[in-house]
């Protein structure tokens, strides 16, 4: 039995999961031999990496690619997706390169920047800016960037690349468990009640507007998500919170956020972009507009990530400075918060 992936191609993690039920009469076969005669697409390199970077696992214990199957073994296998089938050119585009070795590569990714070309961005986007950067040191074209996850073209901060297929096995293994560890910083509308919490709610397509989510009480509707969260510092109208995520589904913290009534501030696709709290005084609608004008796009901000290095084991953690624009809004709502008190 092949069950439907457990993650779908839109989400923020790139990988998919698998499971597998060997029939009664199913002669004894080298795992990666049958695993490539019951699954598309794909080669027998790519089950041959993911058996050694333990993503098969068999009655829930990992093999090597050499493991016979037997009538009835319950094979389950954490996949990473092949780079997208699409002509990837490199481009001399600037970007922060915080760390790299042999096996991964490490960026400061600026808001703005598309992560992979596809919808209209063929070019401009990190991949291609990753490619220029890798053929300088490597001018065969053999090193490519593999993708593990992603974020939001105007979501800034730390994203993780592999630039191995089997380094990506190995990340993408750390991703479906949800032993990497993360965090986001977001600028939300309103004061929230509790000083931490934790949002759930199934996200899926949005019936009436494709290119936004909504989250659903009917499980068949979408995907489980799962967001913690703990404010950093109120603002009054606005507050700065930092979130942790369980579940990688697109727009997660957007539309969690969203959910429970306190949109991410200046978020257009999801209400963020209009006066949702505050008085009616002018100033303070132009105090409101002269911050979207400084941070013209959604007010999230990947954090910190935290993994073990594919290769050698090592716990590797990063953690980035908010962006120009995001740190000047919050230093005006800061502002303007103290100001506010006074008057009070």
């Amino acid at each position: 039995m092949n069950e439907k992936p457990e993650l779908a191609e839109d989400s923020t993690e790139l990988y998919e999961h698998f499971r597998f039920v060997v029939d009664k009469g199913q002669a004894q076969l080298r795992i990666d031999k049958y695993l490539f005669a019951k699954m598309e697409n794909i080669s027998r390199s790519r089950v041959q990496n993911s058996a050694n970077a333990g993503n098969i696992l068999v009655n829930g214990s990992a093999v090597k690619p050499n493991y016979k199957v037997k009538p009835l073994d319950v094979i389950t296998i954490v996949l990473a997706h092949p780079p997208r089938d699409v002509e990837i050119y490199p481009e001399d585009i600037p970007i922060n390169i915080v760390y790299e070795d042999q096996d991964i590569l490490v960026v400061n990714k600026d808001a703005g920047m598309v992560v992979h070309p596809g919808h209209g961005n063929f070019n401009g986007t990190l991949q291609n800016a990753l490619l220029f950067h890798l053929q300088k040191s490597d001018p065969s074209g053999e090193t490519r960037p593999f993708l593990v996850h992603r974020i939001d073209k105007d979501t800034s901060g730390i994203l993780l690349v592999a630039k191995n297929e089997l380094a990506q096995s190995k990340l993408a293994r750390q991703f479906f468990y949800h032993t990497i560890r993360r965090t986001y910083h977001a600028l939300v509308w309103g004061s929230l009640k509790e000083d931490e919490g934790t949002i759930t709610g199934n996200i899926g397509r949005d019936v009436r507007n494709r290119l936004i989510m909504s989250v659903y009480a009917d499980e068949d509707k979408g995907r489980e998500a799962i967001t913690h969260y703990k404010v950093v510092e109120r603002f009054g109208y606005v507050s700065l919170v930092e979130c942790r995520l369980e579940t990688g589904r697109t727009h997660q913290i957007r539309v969690h956020f969203k959910h429970i009534g306190h949109p991410l501030f200046n978020d257009e696709s999801y209400g963020g972009n209009e006066i949702l709290k505050g008085t009616t005084f002018t100033k303070y609608k132009q105090f409101v507009q002269n911050c979207f004008k400084l941070m013209p796009r959604q007010a999230l901000h990947a954090k910190s990530l935290g993994f073990v290095h594919p290769s050698d084991g090592r716990e590797m953690y990063f953690e980035s400075e908010y962006p120009a624009d995001l740190a000047v809004v919050i230093e005006k709502w800061r502002g303007y918060s103290l100001h506010a008190n006074k008057d009070e």
